[in-house]
């Protein structure tokens, strides 16, 4: 049995639109398939790698290295 598809029509930027179609001239391969390689990468390892530390955590790392910077450049030193 043939997948079920959506249609969508995204706007993007120009530029990324252009390089988006030479790249996929240049490798033989269509449109939809590089987005749809595009977008399960996304979703397979981009997005879960986005929730391995909670904001809270890396929030309150990025306040620590801002108010200890002096240190950790003598110490990096």
């Amino acid at each position: 049995m043939p997948a079920t598809t959506k249609k969508f029509t995204p706007e993007i930027d120009a530029a990324l639109y252009d390089e988006f179609v030479s790249i996929a001239r240049q490798n033989g391969q269509s449109q939809r398939y590089i987005l749809e390689q595009a977008l399960a990468f996304y979703l397979h390892n981009v997005v879960p790698s986005q929730h391995l530390v909670r904001r809270e955590v890396m929030d309150a790392f990025d306040q620590s290295v801002a108010a200890n910077r002096d240190l950790l450049q003598r110490l990096a030193k």
